[in-house]
Order: structure tokens, then C-alpha cells, then sequence
């Protein structure tokens, strides 16, 4: 066999796989809407349906005479199923949002990061309506080189996170600045609060999805923020980490490459 022939025989082997994982590919494009759909729809009906028939059974345990401890103990079981239910929507949610993170086409551009500061803060406005809050942001004239809406969605659940775990502080203090690599190509985003903490051996579960190191009946969500902060880094080619004490507040530190 000759060297050419041997040449088009491995260049049609390449085109072979390559076609070949293309089609892979489509069909797990084809699963990922499949799963996306019944997420977004199927799984929702049987939800809704707790939630809506938990209050007419309440109503009927009413009218059927049952009184006491009895009913105490319906109602309760009753209170369960409805807050499990409205969990469960909350933690659909939060795949629906990994889920488009993961998809969204990433259109890299630069970015003022003053401007993706402000626009964070309006989203996350309602935490903070009636509470002191002392802001400090270093951010200058910093530049980040990303997708808009990927980085204000990171943005919005940094503040958003940081604004929950500072309860009771007067005032709370949120600290957001960047910082250049050595070498001038990359930037790291920190966010810095006052709040609560959480023991730092616990903090490599922290951006897992559903991950909590505080009781829910504490502090609401469901732990897909911060996994939300992890995918939207990731995607960039960076990375999300974070360092905290018990009691002494909590820095979450994003690094983007050049």
C-alpha cells in the first residue's frame, strides 16, 4: 500500500469518527431537551396537584367532625406534604437553571464590571429593602471578558447569597472587588460578607447542587445558587472557591483566565 493510500485511509477514519461523534452528540442534545421538557412540564402537574388538593382535604377534615390531636396531627402531615411539594418546585427550578447555563450560547465580550455591579444590585434590591447595608465596591474601571448574562446571573446569586447569610448585622457588609493576575491576563471577582459563616471543612460540598450547610429552616433555597456560580465560571474557563469561619463571614472568590 502506498503512503498516499494510507494517508486517505486515515483520513477517512477521521471523518468516520468524526461523523460518528457528531451523531453521539445530537443524541444527547435530543435527551437533554427530552429531560429539560419533562422538567419544565411533566413533573410540574403532580406538584401543582399537592398543592392544590392539600388545602381541599384540609377542608374536609373540617367538615368530617375530626377535632383534637387527630386534626392537629392531619393538618400537620398536611403542612409537610405542602412544604415538600413547594421544595421540590424550587429544586426543579434550580436544574432548569443549570440546565440553561449549561446551553446558552456564550457570547464573550467585555464587560464593565461597575455596570454588571449595578445591575446585580437592582436584582437583588428586595433582600435588602428595610435592612442597613454598607456596600464596598473596589471594582474601578475593571474589565471582565465574558458572556453579559451569564456574568449577571453569577453576580446577582453572589449578592443574593451574601445578603441572605448576613441576618441581624447592623450593618451587613458586602465587600466586592477584582483583582489582576501577575501576569495582567486574568481577574479574579471577590464578593465578602459579615455573616454567619459555615465551617470551612465543609467548604469542598459547598457549590455542589442541592448542597446546604445551614438547616433550610434557618436560611431558605434549596443550594443551587452557588452550583449555579461554579457552572457559570466553569464555562468561562475559571473557577469558584470559597473561604469562610463560623460566625466570621464568608469570601467567595471567582477566577477568570485571561
Amino acid at each position: 500500500m502506498t503512503p498516499e493510500r494510507r494517508a486517505d485511509l486515515t483520513l477517512e477514519q477521521a471523518q468516520a469518527l468524526l461523523l460518528a461523534r457528531e451523531s453521539e452528540l445530537a443524541e444527547l442534545r435530543a435527551a437533554h431537551e427530552d429531560f429539560l421538557r419533562a422538567v419544565s412540564h411533566d413533573l410540574r402537574a403532580p406538584l401543582r396537584h399537592i398543592t392544590s388538593y392539600g388545602p381541599l382535604v384540609a377542608e374536609l377534615l373540617q367538615d368530617c367532625g375530626l377535632q383534637g390531636e387527630e386534626l392537629q396531627e392531619a393538618q400537620g402531615f398536611l403542612a409537610t406534604m405542602d412544604q415538600s411539594a413547594r421544595r421540590m418546585g424550587r429544586m426543579l427550578d434550580g436544574l432548569l437553571a443549570l440546565s440553561r447555563i449549561a446551553r446558552a450560547p456564550l457570547q464573550r465580550q467585555p464587560v464593565a464590571l461597575a455596570d454588571l455591579v449595578a445591575q446585580a444590585q437592582a436584582a437583588v434590591a428586595p433582600l435588602a429593602r428595610g435592612r442597613a447595608v454598607a456596600w464596598q465596591i473596589a471594582t474601578a474601571a475593571a474589565v471582565l471578558h465574558g458572556d453579559p448574562a451569564l456574568l449577571r446571573q453569577l453576580l446577582t446569586e453572589l449578592l443574593g447569597n451574601a445578603l441572605k447569610f448576613t441576618p441581624g448585622r447592623a450593618p451587613a457588609r458586602i465587600a466586592i472587588g477584582v483583582e489582576r493576575s501577575a501576569d495582567g491576563t486574568g481577574a479574579t471577582l471577590s464578593v465578602q460578607d459579615n455573616g454567619v459563616g459555615f465551617d470551612a471543612a465543609q467548604a469542598a460540598g459547598l457549590f455542589g447542587v442541592f448542597q446546604r450547610l445551614h438547616r433550610e429552616t434557618e436560611f431558605e433555597g434549596v443550594g443551587a445558587g452557588l452550583a449555579a456560580v461554579r457552572a457559570i465560571a466553569r464555562r468561562h474557563g475559571g473557577e469558584a472557591q470559597a473561604t469562610a469561619a463560623l460566625g466570621a463571614g464568608c469570601t467567595v472568590r471567582v477566577r477568570f483566565p485571561g
